[in-house]
């Protein structure tokens, strides 16, 4: 019995359609999208009256998987929260990316904000944050060769 592989990371949003069309935007692809409700989840997530919308999106390279959730009901009572970078608890996902410097241009046209600095990380990566939909921080990562 062992762990075999991270299937996906699952990231709860309000607005599903800016958070698809910005992963989109950075490159991954549609892999499917729909509606779920029932018993079956409701006792999976312990919550009541689910219902939901969810999309799923995948790298090119197909070795990693987000999933999008948008909750209809029940609502969410604490809001969207803005956590910086040290807040405790899962913060950010990281990308392997081409062209960092024309991606971080290319976010920042469609609204999205630069964290902190593009940074070279003892000449191995140029590494940077930006900030996405509803505040999430993403890593964007290009190996320097």
């Amino acid at each position: 019995m062992r762990i075999r592989r991270i299937d996906h990371v699952g990231i709860v949003v309000k607005d599903l359609p800016a958070a698809k069309a910005f992963f989109l935007d950075l490159g991954l692809e549609l892999l499917g999208e729909g509606k779920v409700e029932g018993e079956w989840v409701e006792r999976i997530i312990q919550l009541q009256d689910v219902k939901l919308e969810v999309v799923m999106l995948g790298t090119p390279d197909g070795e990693a998987t987000i999933e999008l959730v948008k909750f209809h009901t029940p609502p969410d009572e604490n809001g969207m929260q803005h956590p910086l970078a040290n807040t405790l608890g899962i913060r950010h996902i990281a990308f392997a990316v081409e062209d960092i410097e024309a991606l971080v241009a290319k976010v920042k046209r469609n609204g999205m904000e630069l964290v902190g600095e593009i940074q070279n990380y003892e000449d191995a990566y140029k590494l940077c944050y930006v900030r996405g939909p509803e505040g999430m921080i993403l890593e964007l990562a290009e190996e320097m060769r």
